[in-house]
C-alpha cells in the first residue's frame, strides 16, 4: 500500500502482527501501516463505524481500543477474527493479541492476552467458558480445540459456518470446563474434541471421558500436532477429514475382539520362547523365556539363586545376542561383571583374575561386557524404590533391554518408605508387572523364602508357593515361579545338587519337578545333571523329602 505525501508519520512503533520493533508507522489521521508484514490498522473512528461500542466488565480492555486485523503469520483472515472477537493491540507497551470471552448478553467478560514471546495473561473472568461459546446455542456437531488459534483455524477451514470453540486455559482446563458447561454441551448431537496430538492432548481427552452422555464424545485425529500446523503445511483438508472421521471415544484399555484380526494375523509365533542354557525338563515345561513376562525365581539362602540368574544372563547376552539389564543388589557392579566373565571362561575370576592370561582376560571381556549387551545398575548402597523403578524403566526404554534381572526383591523393598513388608511387596510387584506389560521387557525377579526353622528350604525339601516371603502378590503377579531346592546339609558329593521345581507356569500350565542342576566349583557354572537314584541318595518322595 502506498502512503500519500499528505500523510504525516507521527511515530515508528512495534508491530503486533509480525513482532517487528519499529516497522509500523503511525500516521496523523490515526491509522497505522507495517512495512514489514504489509498490514494496515484502522483508526478508532473507522472501527466504530462498523460496530457499536461493545459492553465490557471486569477490567478487560475495550475492543474499541484494539484493532481488527488478519493473523498473517497463522493464515487467519480478519473476517474470522471479527466473528470470534479476536483483536490485536498493546498492553503494557507490548504488542499483544486479545481473545475475547463473551457471555450470552454480548458482554466481554474476560480476555486471554497473548504476547509475542508466547506468554499469556488473563483479564476479567473466563468463568469456565469456551472461547466462541456465545456464538452457538445448539446444533449437530460441535468441535472443541485446545487453543483459540486452533479454534479460528478450524472455523475458517469450514467457511466459518459450523460451531467451533476452544478451551479457556489449554488442555489442563478440559475437565472442569466440560463439567461447568455440561448442559450447553448436551445441546449438541456430537461433541468432537480436536486436541493436540501429543501426550498432554491425549491426557486431556481421557480427563473428559464419561462426563457427557454415552456415545456423544468423539475423537478427531490429525496427521500433525494441531489444526493450525495442518493449515500452514497445506493440509487443511486433513482437518475436515478428521471431523467426519472422528470416532466415538473409547478408553485405550477397552478392545473389541473384532479389532484384533490384524494383530493376530501378523504376529510372530510366540509359543517357542528363548531357549534356556540347560537341557533339562525346565525347557520343555516352560518353552523357554518370553519377553513381556515376569518370572519369579526363589530358593532358600545359599541355594544358588544368584549363580542361576547370572548364568541365564550370560546365555541370553552372549549366546543369544540379547540385551540384559542387571540389578544385582547384593553385590557391586565389579563383582557382577567378573561373575559374567567367570561363566564365560569357566574360571572363578572373582577369586583370582590371574587364573587366565591377560590376553585371555581381554578376550573374555570383549566377548561379554565389551559386546554392549549387558547394562548394570550401580546402586552405590542407595536403594530408593522410586529411583529403582525409574532406572528399570530407563533400561527397558532408553537402553532397549530384552530382559531385566532383579536380585533380589527383598532388598529392593527395604528402600520403600513403608513399614509393612507385605504392603511394600504389593506396591513393588505391581509396578514391576506394569512395567513388563507397558514396555514388553522380560523380567527375572529373585525372591527369598520365609525364614522359618525346619522349613524344606533349609533342608532341601520341596518348596511351595506358601513359602514365598511377602504377600500373595509375588505368585499372583508372576507368569512363572521357579524354585531351586538344595540340601546344604548333605555330604560334599551331594550338597551341590540343585533340584528345579516349577510352582507356577501360566503360559504352558506345567508344574512340578523340572530337572536337576549341579554346581561345578571349578568352572563356577551350573550344569545339567541326572536325577539321583535311591541307591545313591535316599530321596524318598521327591515332593516332600529332602535330598
Amino acid at each position: 500500500m502506498e502512503q500519500t505525501e499528505s500523510q504525516v508519520v507521527e511515530a515508528h512503533v512495534p508491530c503486533p502482527d509480525c513482532g517487528s520493533s519499529d516497522a509500523m508507522c503511525v500516521y496523523d489521521d490515526g491509522h497505522s501501516y507495517c512495512f514489514s508484514c504489509n498490514v494496515q490498522h484502522q483508526n478508532k473512528e473507522q472501527q466504530q463505524t462498523k460496530a457499536t461500542k461493545p459492553v465490557t466488565k471486569g477490567g478487560v480492555v475495550s475492543p474499541v481500543d484494539l484493532n481488527l486485523g488478519a493473523l498473517t503469520a497463522r493464515g487467519i483472515s480478519m473476517e474470522t477474527c471479527k466473528i470470534y472477537g479476536y483483536y490485536k493491540g498493546f498492553r503494557h507497551d507490548r504488542p499483544a493479541q486479545f481473545a475475547c470471552y463473551i457471555d450470552e448478553a454480548g458482554t466481554v467478560i474476560g480476555q486471554k492476552v497473548r504476547y509475542a514471546d508466547k506468554t499469556f495473561e488473563t483479564l476479567g473472568n473466563l468463568e469456565r467458558r469456551f472461547f466462541g461459546q456465545h456464538l452457538f446455542t445448539s446444533g449437530k456437531k460441535l468441535i472443541i480445540t485446545e487453543g483459540e488459534i486452533d479454534c479460528l483455524t478450524v472455523s475458517q477451514i469450514q467457511g466459518n459456518k459450523y460451531p467451533v470453540v476452544s478451551l479457556p486455559n489449554g488442555a489442563q482446563s478440559a475437565k472442569k470446563t466440560f463439567e461447568s458447561q455440561y448442559d450447553w454441551l448436551e445441546g449438541f448431537e456430537e461433541v468432537i474434541v480436536m486436541f493436540d496430538m501429543d501426550k498432554v492432548g491425549r491426557e486431556a481427552v481421557d480427563s473428559v471421558c464419561g462426563i457427557l452422555s454415552p456415545n456423544k464424545l468423539k475423537i478427531a485425529t490429525l496427521p500433525l500436532k494441531d489444526p493450525n500446523e495442518c493449515l500452514m503445511q497445506g493440509q487443511a483438508s486433513a482437518v475436515v477429514n478428521a471431523v467426519f472421521r472422528a470416532k466415538t471415544y473409547k478408553p485405550a484399555c477397552i478392545v473389541n475382539g473384532e479389532e484384533l484380526w490384524e494383530t493376530l494375523s501378523t504376529e510372530q509365533e510366540e509359543a517357542q520362547g528363548y531357549p534356556l542354557p540347560w537341557d533339562i525338563d525346565l525347557q520343555k515345561m516352560t518353552l523357554g523365556l518370553r519377553k513381556g513376562e515376569l518370572v519369579l525365581i526363589t530358593a532358600g539362602t545359599g541355594t544358588g539363586k544368584t549363580t542361576f540368574v547370572r548364568q541365564l544372563a550370560h546365555h541370553c547376552g552372549v549366546n543369544l545376542g540379547l540385551k540384559i539389564g542387571m540389578l544385582m543388589l547384593e553385590e557391586n557392579v565389579k563383582r557382577t561383571a567378573k561373575g559374567i566373565m567367570s561363566i564365560h571362561t569357566g574360571k572363578r575370576l572373582a577369586l583370582n583374575r590371574h587364573l587366565i592370561t591377560e590376553d585371555e582376560y581381554k578376550d573374555a571381556f570383549d566377548a561379554t561386557l565389551g559386546s554392549g549387551h549387558f547394562i548394570f545398575y550401580e546402586h552405590f548402597g542407595s536403594l530408593e524404590s522410586d529411583d529403582l523403578i525409574k532406572n528399570i524403566r530407563y533400561m527397558a526404554t532408553a537402553e532397549q533391554c530384552d530382559f531385566i534381572i532383579l536380585d533380589h526383591i527383598s532388598i529392593a523393598i527395604s528402600g520403600l518408605e513403608i513399614d509393612n513388608e507385605r504392603k511394600a511387596t504389593d506396591v513393588l510387584m505391581t509396578k514391576l508387572r506394569s512395567l513388563a506389560e507397558e514396555t514388553g521387557v522380560g523380567m527375572l525377579v529373585v525372591s527369598h523364602l520365609k525364614r522359618v526353622d525346619g522349613t524344606p528350604a533349609e533342608e532341601g525339601g520341596a518348596v511351595s508357593l506358601s513359602h514365598l516371603r511377602g504377600s500373595q502378590a509375588l505368585p499372583q503377579l508372576s507368569d512363572g515361579v521357579w524354585a531351586l531346592e538344595r540340601n546344604q546339609q548333605a555330604d560334599d558329593s551331594e550338597k551341590n545338587l540343585v533340584r528345579v521345581r516349577i510352582l507356577k507356569g501360566r503360559f504352558t500350565g506345567e508344574t512340578g519337578i523340572a530337572g536337576y542342576l549341579a554346581y561345578d566349583k571349578e568352572t563356577d557354572r551350573l550344569v545339567a545333571a541326572e536325577k539321583p537314584h535311591k541307591k545313591d541318595i535316599d530321596l524318598g518322595n521327591d515332593d516332600d523329602v529332602p535330598f
